[in-house]
This record gives C-alpha cells, structure tokens and sequence, in this order.
C-alpha cells in the first residue's frame, strides 16, 4: 500500500534540494566550511569551471573553499534566482570581492571584481552529488586561487 502524501510534503520534497544549497551558499559566505561540507554525499564531484578544477576529496574541496577565503576575504555572494526540478537546482548569483594586485615596483592597487554566474547542483538524498560552478574565469581574476590547486608539468 502506498502512503498517501499531503500537500506539505510534497511541497518540502520540492524545497529539499533547494533548501540545501542555499545552506551551502550561506554557510560559505558566513565562513564555515565545515557546515558547507556537511552537506556534500560522501561520493560526489564538484566542479570549478571558470578555473578548471574538479574536486572528489572533502578535504581538498575544505582546502579550496578555505583558500578562497584567506585570498578574498571581502567576497560577498548573493543568490540572485533559484530555479529547481526535482533533484536538480540551478543557482544565478552574483559574486563581488577585492583584489589587490602589484603595480610597478611595491605599489599596489585594489579592484573591485563583480562577477555573475551559475551553479548546478544534483542532490541524492538530501546530500550534494554535483555542484558545477559556471563562470567566466578570466573576468573573476581568480587565476591565483587556481594556481594552488593545479599541478605544473615541466615540458
């Protein structure tokens, strides 16, 4: 026999997977990665377009969500549009930080990077499967939070 669900039910099933990517959002903007993680599927992937990197590990995905952190420390990220079909969610935001970069010899000059872009996220229940991260790369003046996370190979 099949359990007959109410409205609120069913309106919670839909919400869930949204529920839990904005707590990702937030726990991030707020600085705790350990909050973030808790959300993400003991297997899943986790992918970083506008730098190309995919992360499978929590501990290294920590590594890059703390990095990030220490490098851009005034980044805000707002969640601009939710959209969700069943387990998939996709997130438009719009991430804004200073960087400060070098300028002839020891000065230095601060810019201000505003930055739209898009999240895919697939949840099984309840946890994080895939996130992609759908930006332009160059535009978000990241290359040096890439830089830690890339393996070099002499040619």
């Amino acid at each position: 026999m099949q359990k007959e669900t109410t409205g609120s039910e069913i309106s919670m099933a839909k919400t869930a997977p949204v529920v839990v990517v904005l707590t990702v959002l937030s726990s991030l903007k707020n600085g705790n990665t350990e909050e973030a993680l808790v959300c993400f599927a003991e297997e899943f992937q986790f992918k970083d377009h506008g730098l190309g990197l995919e992360f499978t590990d929590k501990k290294r995905l920590a590594e890059f969500f703390e990095k990030t952190r220490e490098l851009y420390p005034d980044t805000s990220l707002q969640a601009d549009a939710v959209f969700a079909n069943g387990n998939r969610v996709v997130a438009e935001w719009t991430l804004q930080a200073t960087l400060t970069e070098p300028l002839y010899g020891q000065l230095k000059r601060s810019i201000r990077v505003s930055l739209r872009g898009a999240s895919v996220v697939r949840v099984e229940h309840g946890k994080i499967a895939d996130w992609a991260d759908y930006y332009d790369g160059l535009t978000s003046r990241r290359t040096a939070l890439g830089s830690y996370f890339t393996e070099w190979i002499e040619l």
